[in-house]
């Protein structure tokens, strides 16, 4: 750790309740919007472990309203597993350690919000997921993380961002960035636009069965990547879901369509050999017989009946997100290269045309387990 990265954490550390003090720290290189610390403190001679991160506030506008939520989901979520006897329960929900001032958050002296969570010990993340033993336990982790929300009404939470999944507006601005191609990348974009306006037909999907009333606002994660589940590093079974920033109103099929985005093929989000890209029938019949086990107490037939299309219209979602943000000069996701961003898009986009291939066989996983 440099000095300035040091410095930083020992000022950061010392506004919230954590025992003991700072001792040594690193960065952790994960996400694309957030900046994210681990530290451990002496406490009294024993480690105590916590994780310093900042709030993106250009992402995310009212972080005050967004560590609302963290706290309301996470104080449930823990009375819940505490109520039915799990054992290890700060390794399955997420703790936020307040301020010493009493806030889930804090201002440092350049205007940066900072929020600090108790570190999860001995579990991992995979960026893609390696077996369909895997893809059941992201399934079921998600899956559980929505039933035992299920009873915490939908309206008591902010909404962090707007819009978030509405897919028609995000094709709208789609369409803006086309239309003005600020940065002259239209042109080698061009196979990937096309594709993206051939697929218009299906924009509006979820939020037309929303407005019918046929599926419910529900408490959703809304970010269900599988690199959001933390796996126990022996067993390999889901502890805990993390990344809890979009947690908010909205589709349990949006959840269950990241799922399938992530978690049906042993590629990175940003593959380049897209031959390497498909969808894993063994990995999606996993992956839906763990959520389907989870969810079976509240799940409605109109939500099991839109799962696999849900996964179609959220990989959709995702890459023409990737594509607008790549047209409009890589503004809002974190890039590591030239064109990462049309490398996101391609991805989601080669997924959607192996989804295309398989969604007979992914109907009838469905109807099997449920």
């Amino acid at each position: 750790m440099n000095r300035e990265d040091r410095e930083k954490l020992t000022q950061i550390g010392a506004q919230f309740c954590i025992p003991g003090r700072f001792q040594d720290g690193h960065r952790i290189k994960i996400g694309h919007i957030n900046e994210t610390f681990a530290a451990t403190y002496d406490d009294g001679g024993r480690p105590f472990r916590v994780i310093h991160q900042t709030i993106n506030t250009q992402v995310f506008r009212e972080p005050v309203g967004l560590m609302s939520n963290v706290v309301r989901v996470t104080e449930h979520l823990r009375r819940k597993l505490q109520a039915q006897g799990v054992d290890q329960l700060d390794r399955r929900a997420l703790q936020v350690i307040p301020t010493r001032e009493g806030p889930p958050y804090h201002v440092d002296a350049s205007g940066r919000y900072w929020r600090t969570f108790v570190f999860v010990d001995d579990v991992r993340s995979y960026d893609a997921v390696e077996s369909p033993r895997q893809a059941y336990q992201a399934g079921h982790a998600f899956g559980q993380f929505q039933s035992l929300l299920s009873d915490l009404p939908a309206g008591e939470l902010a909404t962090t961002i707007p819009d978030f999944h509405h897919t028609p507006k995000r094709f709208e601005r789609l369409l803006q960035a086309i239309e003005s191609d600020e940065f002259h990348r239209c042109d080698l974009a061009r196979q990937e636009i096309d594709f993206a306006l051939g697929m218009k037909s299906l924009v509006s999907a979820l939020v037309d069965a929303e407005a019918r009333g046929e599926v419910p606002v529900r408490v959703t994660h809304n970010d269900t990547k599988f690199n959001n589940v933390m796996l126990d590093g022996h067993t390999g079974e889901a502890m805990c879901v993390v990344d809890l920033d979009t947690v908010m109103p909205g589709l349990v099929l949006y959840d269950f369509g990241d799922m399938v985005r992530t978690t049906t093929s042993r590629t990175a989000e940003d593959e380049q050999f897209l031959e390497r890209v498909e969808l894993e029938l063994p990995m999606f019949e996993a992956l839906v017989r763990g959520y389907l086990e989870a969810t079976r107490s509240f799940l409605m037939p109109a939500e099991r009946r839109l799962l696999v299309l849900s996964g179609k219209l959220i990989t959709f979602t995702i890459g023409i997100r990737f594509l607008t943000d790549y047209l409009e000069g890589d503004a809002y996701f974190r890039i590591h290269r030239e064109q990462h961003n049309l490398d996101r898009c391609r991805k989601q986009f080669k997924l959607i045309a192996s989804m295309n291939e398989r969604e007979e066989a992914m109907q009838e996983a469905v109807a099997r387990f449920s």
